[in-house]
């Protein structure tokens, strides 16, 4: 009976990397399911192995585990598809060198488990701004080139609540190896500070990397914003309406770019309370303050002068629907926006957790491509 029981759990597990997971738990539990594909794919064959065996619900069993491993493989499977055309499609609208990339391809099978060839750099830590209640701080990782380079001022997630400059630091250290400066931002939280604070704070912090340009070896005409989840919100409202040529580049990594049609509608409570959660950074519903929606949905803040921008999202994610990004990258092309959109089959929130993981691998190689092509471009 256990293992029929066993056989069972793999299964559902394994229908993760296929439908929406159905809480927040389930949902963190699916960005392992999808991210660390080769653990449950060895759980799966050594299982069916072991029950080839019994005698016992055999059948079941054995159908149940196949099943399973089959899901569980989909993921590399899904990468690799969409990978194999990303290249050529990526670089007909940014073209790169790939001289200084460490990846020379969107996905290794190998490097799951070798790793991509990340050395740890250490942050220094500086005040970008002083407020009467805190301190906001950035971490600063410098080129590991030596020379003046290109700054990625990257913007947190979390539900603007939450979070830190620390999350995912992994992204961060390999583009300070591959040669550019990455500025990790803290910003105002809510509650307590409401929009357009964390974007005014991701102004400032770039106004602090400006004055301090010679210090620190930054080239400045050559910024790019990135941003995951809430961040991404941010990054791409921030990058839109300020009128700065140095920005050369925004990254939406599974952002809400449509709060209004999010607002409208919504996603399941039981993974994230959308009214919640707006309403502690918008100050209400939006029946009551429709115009903060406008104002902090980047679908609103796109025009022609709009700033190239690398749109990043799996479609099955739970947490921010995907919709949002297809909304702005309808926006992108009615506007004539140079833009990418790299979308991830079987891929949920927060999809880049494992660097060295299918999505982590594909999108590390979409963004540093990215990233060289606009900081390069005169």
């Amino acid at each position: 009976m256990w293992r029929l029981l066993f056989a069972s759990v793999l299964f559902l597990l394994s229908l993760l990397g296929v439908f929406k997971a159905p809480t927040n738990f389930f949902w963190r539990v699916a960005v392992a399911v999808t991210e660390f594909p080769f653990v449950f794919t060895g759980v799966s064959l050594i299982f069916f192995i072991a029950c080839c065996f019994s005698k016992s619900y055999k059948i079941t069993v054995l159908v149940l585990t196949a099943l399973a491993f089959t899901i569980f493989l989909a993921p590399i499977i899904r990468t690799y598809s969409r990978g194999s055309a990303l290249s050529k499609s990526l670089h007909q609208i940014f073209p790169s060198s790939s001289g200084h990339s460490q990846l020379q391809k969107p996905f290794s099978f190998f490097k799951m488990f070798t790793g991509i060839g990340i050395k740890k750099v250490s942050p220094h830590t500086f005040v970008y701004k002083t407020l009467p209640e805190k301190n906001l701080t950035l971490d600063f990782y410098p080129s590991s080139f030596g020379a003046l380079a290109p700054c990625i001022l990257v913007i947190h997630g979390g539900s603007w609540a939450e979070g830190d400059s620390k999350q995912l630091p992994d992204l961060n250290s390999y583009l300070a190896n591959r040669g550019y400066h990455v500025a990790a931002i803290n910003y105002r939280l809510a509650p307590a500070h409401q929009s357009p604070a964390p974007a005014e704070d991701t102004k400032d912090a770039l106004t602090y990397l400006i004055e301090n340009a010679r210090k620190l070896n930054i080239d400045t005409g050559a910024f790019v914003f990135l941003g995951r989840s809430a961040g991404a919100q941010i990054a791409l409202v921030a990058a839109y309406t300020n009128n700065n040529p140095g920005i050369r580049g925004v990254i939406s990594l599974y952002g809400p770019a449509d709060m209004v049609w999010g607002a409208r509608v919504k996603g399941n409570k039981l993974v994230l309370n959308t009214d919640k959660v707006f309403r502690d950074y918008l100050g209400g519903l939006i029946d009551e303050v429709p115009e903060k929606y406008r104002e902090s949905s980047a679908v609103e803040q796109v025009s022609g002068n709009s700033p190239p921008t690398l749109i990043i999202h799996g479609d099955i994610d739970a947490m921010v629907s995907f919709e949002h990004s297809v909304h702005l990258n309808k926006k992108l092309d009615d506007y004539n926006v140079k833009h990418y959109f790299l979308d991830l089959p079987g891929a949920t929130h927060g999809c880049d957790y494992n660097i060295n993981g299918p999505s982590g691998q594909i999108t590390t190689f979409a963004i540093e491509r990215f990233i060289n092509s606009v900081t390069s471009t005169p």
